[in-house]
């Protein structure tokens, strides 16, 4: 699935190794605020790490969602890559009402597949495969992190590995991949430019490439974010969500390849979608702080008259 990376910036980058302690790291926030820190005092997610096992250290698994829509060219490289992902144990694909092959080759490529029956889109297969993942965690561990990845990445989907690490050790809730230039993007950065606008004015952070799609996050959080926002908001919307609500979002450089939209007309109609449905996932949250603003002020002046 693309997403509009053109003229994206430098911007927060977190580094959870030990040996770059002198590092200075940006990060968001629990209350949307950015902070800068070193590695040795690096923030704590607002979700509880799970206990470790004993003589095992921390139990965690990771299980990569993939949705995916006509991906059968590349779903095989991509689902062999994300098995290759340490504490992987579990690689799903979402088949968001493929005409093509999809399903079939990740099947034989080693990967769990669900199928929706018609295209119901990103949102609603991305709620598909954590609902997938929830039935199998039913064994008395703690719940699978959840790390999602695009369908069209090939061999370089285990490059998303470096995700999973701020998550896993309680550092974040939410962990973003920064992608490096893609060879052939369109875009004048239009939409993302108006996404991280609307993430920084209503939350305090400015993410450097607020549309990526690989993200790593724990069970909490997705169930927090949810309902998602439709189609090309879904990122930015889980952002706001997450972020208002106290979680901790990085971003993490990852050395990412996927097919990006180009100029052409095909170009030009996927970002002029992704614009409408950032700007209807940023309205839609524009109008719920407003209201919850309001309920807030009135049960202030409940509390005072009592």
């Amino acid at each position: 699935m693309n997403t509009d990376h053109g003229a994206t910036r430098t911007g927060a980058e977190v580094s959870t190794s030990q040996d770059e302690a002198g590092e200075r790291n940006s990060v968001a926030g629990g209350d949307g605020s950015v902070a800068t820190t070193r590695v040795g005092a690096l923030p704590v997610a607002k979700t509880p790490r799970p206990p470790a096992a004993q003589g095992r250290g921390n139990p965690q698994r990771v299980a990569v969602i993939i949705p995916a829509k006509d991906e059968a060219a590349r779903i095989a490289a991509t689902v062999r890559s994300a098995r290759a992902i340490p504490h992987v144990d579990l690689v799903l694909v979402v088949d968001d009402g493929s005409t093509d092959d999809t399903q079939h080759v990740a099947r034989d490529a080693g990967a769990v597949v669900v199928r929706h029956s018609h295209n119901r889109g990103k949102a609603a297969a991305m709620e598909t495969g954590a609902a997938v993942v929830a039935m199998r965690d039913a064994d008395g561990r703690a719940p699978r992190l959840l790390l999602f990845v695009d369908g069209d990445l090939g061999d370089t989907a285990v490059n998303t590995a470096p995700l999973v690490a701020p998550v896993r050790e309680g550092v974040a809730d939410l962990a973003i991949a920064l992608l490096p230039k893609q060879t052939g993007a369109g875009g004048r950065g239009i939409v993302v430019g108006t996404a991280r606008r609307a993430i920084q004015h209503l939350t305090g952070w400015s993410p450097s490439q607020p549309l990526s799609g690989m993200r790593c996050l724990t069970r909490e959080a997705f169930e927090a974010a949810t309902p998602l926002a439709h189609g090309w908001g879904v990122e930015t919307g889980m952002t706001i969500d997450l972020l208002r609500q106290g979680y901790v979002a990085v971003e993490v450089p990852c050395d990412l390849k996927h097919r990006a939209s180009s100029n052409d007309l095909k170009g030009q109609l996927h970002r002029a979608g992704q614009y409408r449905d950032v700007v209807l996932a940023v309205n839609a949250r524009r109008v719920r702080g407003a209201v919850d603003a309001v309920r807030g002020i009135g049960r202030s002046h409940e509390s005072a008259q009592s």
